[in-house]
């Protein structure tokens, strides 16, 4: 797994869902754009502006000002934080150990034959 160049902070639960909205949307937005797409019961206006500005101060978004408005864009992709992520998990939780990541996973959940097959597939491609 490949590190992340830049140090990426985690997101918190609201913040998370806010991005998996902006990275579904294409280029740049405006906060109407991520609120009027989030699932009813809907945040009020004001917290979805407000998680929106942390978003920007911690390098997620950056924005422009066009008179009183603010257009977003991307800063982090859903890739980048991804990786950031996993790669955190990897480490606190299992040493950078993948097999350790992997037996925790098939010791609490059954992994059917096609989910393994599935598994060697992807470990034998990723040999050539």
């Amino acid at each position: 797994m490949k590190e992340s160049k830049k140090s990426i902070q985690e997101l918190t639960k609201a913040e998370l869902e806010i991005m998996q909205i902006v990275w579904s949307l294409d280029g740049e937005f405006v906060i109407r754009d991520v609120h009027e797409r989030m699932q009813d019961p809907k945040p009020a206006y004001s917290t979805v502006t407000t998680i929106i500005r942390i978003l920007d101060t911690k390098g997620f978004l950056s924005h422009k000002t066009y008179g009183h408005s603010n257009v977003y864009k991307v800063e982090v992709t859903k890739e980048e934080y991804t990786d950031s992520f996993m790669h955190g998990v990897l480490n606190s939780f299992f040493g950078g150990s993948l097999s350790g990541l992997v037996n925790y996973f098939s010791a609490r959940k059954s992994i059917s034959t096609q989910e393994t097959d599935e598994i060697l597939k992807i470990l034998d491609e990723d040999k050539k």
